[in-house]
């Protein structure tokens, strides 16, 4: 199977016209584009190729919820896949594992796939043994509460995708070394099979990848595509991510 690029537009741009524009020009088979809420209708009637996604979702279908948006909604525009807990959503809006728990359930239950962002806080690079030791274990916790649940629903193994995402690597220059991811991303697949018996998981990397690096992480087989930000928004950038990723 080949990589899948998720281009994560974040709060970018800041007109349809742009949106729709850039969407043509990253619009390739393998890629996932995930616009702000008010341009995903448009951009996902100009894909050809590339699939549409949503940065997030509420819990709930309808109600008195001000400004939220129900999984309901974004299938009924054609959206196939939504990010949900990623790091920036959890630090800035306080999202807590219990809430995204929620929004999993419910994205899936509507028969969408799920790109559930997971990754430990921070890393010191000098104790290489020990920090994967803990990083280990502060994922295998977020994934035993976010996922709390699943087990009750009918999925298919690629319903659900995880994208891990190093906090400490966004945005700071400290990129996690590419055999240290794969270590990491080989865990989160061990802990879907053994404790959700998620069999061919597909795990994306997350940690501000670029056309400088991405062929660093994508030429191992077991990272299986990548959650890209920043890049996402520039196309020349991300066609770039695109053609070295295959």
């Amino acid at each position: 199977m080949s990589k899948l690029l998720v281009a994560n537009w974040k709060l970018n741009p800041q007109t349809q016209k742009v949106a729709i524009a850039l969407a043509k020009k990253i619009d390739f088979k393998g890629v996932v584009v995930a616009p702000p809420f008010p341009f995903i209708e448009e951009v996902g009637k100009i894909l050809k190729r590339a699939e549409l996604g949503a940065q997030d979702s509420f819990w709930e279908d309808e109600g008195a919820d001000t400004g939220e948006v129900s999984p309901k909604m974004l299938k009924s525009i054609g959206v196939k896949y939504v990010i949900l807990g990623h790091s920036e959503r959890r630090r800035i809006l306080k999202e807590t594992d219990a809430m995204i728990n929620k929004k999993v359930l419910n994205v899936l239950e509507e028969g969408m796939k799920v790109i559930l962002c997971v990754g430990e806080l921070k890393r010191d690079l000098g104790f290489k043994n020990k920090d994967l030791r803990i990083a280990k274990n502060y994922i295998n916790k977020q994934l035993q509460d976010d996922l709390k649940g699943i087990q009750k629903l009918q999925i298919t193994n690629y319903q659900l995708l995880v994208a891990y995402e190093p906090v400490w690597a966004i945005g700071t220059g400290r990129n996690d070394l590419p055999e240290d991811a794969l270590e990491m991303i080989m865990c989160i697949k061990k802990i879907l099979n053994s404790k959700f018996k998620i069999q061919n998981s597909r795990v994306l990397y997350g940690g501000s990848v670029n056309s400088k690096n991405i062929v660093d992480y994508m030429k191992h087989k077991d990272i299986d595509g990548a959650l890209v930000g920043g890049a996402s928004v520039n196309a020349e950038e991300f066609r770039k991510i695109v053609e070295k990723s295959n």
